[in-house]
């Protein structure tokens, strides 16, 4: 059974730390959260999702009146998860356990929450990076072109797509549905409140140098690499549909430019050879494209991403009958081109052949034979993906 964060009224603000080892750190996080509570006459709580310390960082926090949820599931996702799945308040904000957030300076998050916004964000390049706080490649290339991408990709707000200091309402966690473990965990919160619709803000806040002696848990390039990776599979447009859509026009233009003939590019000529390349561009783009709509449909019949109107739509008009006629047209239209390329072929008494003139037949013929295979096949496939959206 699924369990959900349950809000306490005596509770409005929960404070939540991912927590391995960080002994040497936790105790001024969790004394910092606490005197802004006291500060600002807040009523709030502190939880520690634990991954398993074994520095005594537990005791710790229990010392300190913190709750300690242990989160048996290793990552940085599931810690937070499982602290959130245990915050009593009506709002939580999360920060690392580390000292490099201040959570004394937590009200502009609050005060963004209590004015009815979902995820409110920091923004530590507005705030203030404190030397030695971000390497220069986080800094300079990591973060800069991460958060362009999750902009262009999604239409997102937040200039600071990757901030672990952000507050939400308990309301907007639960319909986040959020599934992963790992450092993704921070980009699919962000992607999936801006499709959604969710009210988001962005405050500014500080980074200081991690206080920790040890190396942090982060590493640049690998968790770079998996934000990056986990975008891209999240927008299958972006991955797939529109790369596919620019392979099959380029394809068709240039195969219906060489169709009649050879060409001369400049000082090139341009034949049989460019005409073949052509037509497996039109190949490779239709499956990105099918590959698009099938990977949205897996995506949103798992929950890792939110319903698509437009997909229930297309589900009413376009049926498995409909992918079955226009399939079986494209294939009759290949064995004509075939059965043509034999007729001509029994006119010269199944000799020899000009393969540049057979080779114009025979090339478009062969591409709306897969053309046409590949349709049937994922129209039986959508047809499968496609039950639970059209009984959504």
């Amino acid at each position: 059974m699924k369990h959900e964060p349950t809000p306490d009224p005596s509770v409005e603000l929960t404070v939540i730390m991912p927590c391995l080892n960080e002994a040497e750190t936790l105790e001024t996080c969790i004394r910092k959260a606490q005197g802004f509570f006291s500060d600002f006459k807040i009523r709030g709580e502190v939880v520690i999702g634990d991954n398993g310390s074994t520095d005594g960082s537990q005791d710790i926090a229990t010392r300190l009146g913190a709750r300690v949820v242990n989160v048996p599931t290793r990552g940085y996702g599931a810690a937070l998860h499982g602290a959130t799945l245990a915050a009593h308040g009506q709002y939580v904000i999360m920060g690392d356990s580390d000292d490099s957030y201040d959570f004394t300076g937590l009200m502009p998050f609050l005060e963004k929450l209590r004015e009815g916004f979902d995820l409110v964000m920091g923004n530590r390049f507005r705030g203030g990076i404190k030397p030695g706080a971000m390497p220069w490649k986080n800094r300079w290339i990591g973060n800069p072109i991460l958060t362009g991408i999750g902009r262009l990709l999604f239409k997102c707000p937040a200039s600071d797509f990757h901030c672990g200091l952000r507050g939400y309402s308990v309301d907007a966690y639960k319909r986040m549905d959020l599934r992963t473990t790992g450092m993704e965990f921070a980009s699919e919160m962000v992607i999936k409140s801006t499709l959604m619709g969710l009210k988001i803000a962005e405050v500014p806040t500080t980074l200081s140098p991690d206080g920790r002696s040890r190396p942090p848990h982060l590493r640049p390039w690998r968790d770079g690499w998996r934000h990056l990776r986990f975008m891209l599979l999240y927008s299958p447009r972006w991955l797939f549909l529109y790369p596919g859509l620019l392979l099959m026009v380029l394809g068709l233009a240039v195969g219906a430019w060489l169709l009649p003939g050879q060409r001369q590019f400049g000082g090139v000529v341009l034949d049989i050879h460019t005409l073949l390349y052509a037509s497996l561009s039109v190949l490779i783009g239709f499956q990105c494209v099918m590959f698009a709509v099938l990977a949205k449909v897996f995506a949103i019949n798992e929950g890792l991403l939110p319903e698509d109107p437009r997909l229930t739509t297309m589900f009413k008009f376009v049926t498995l009958e409909i992918g079955l006629i226009a399939g079986t047209m494209l294939v009759l239209g290949g064995l004509y081109g075939s059965v043509a390329a034999v007729v001509s072929w029994n006119q010269v008494a199944y000799g020899a052949l000009d393969p540049v003139k057979t080779l114009r037949t025979i090339i478009p013929a062969s591409l709306f034979l897969m053309l046409g295979f590949e349709t049937i096949l994922a129209s039986l496939f959508f047809s499968v993906l496609g039950l639970r959206i059209r009984r959504m």
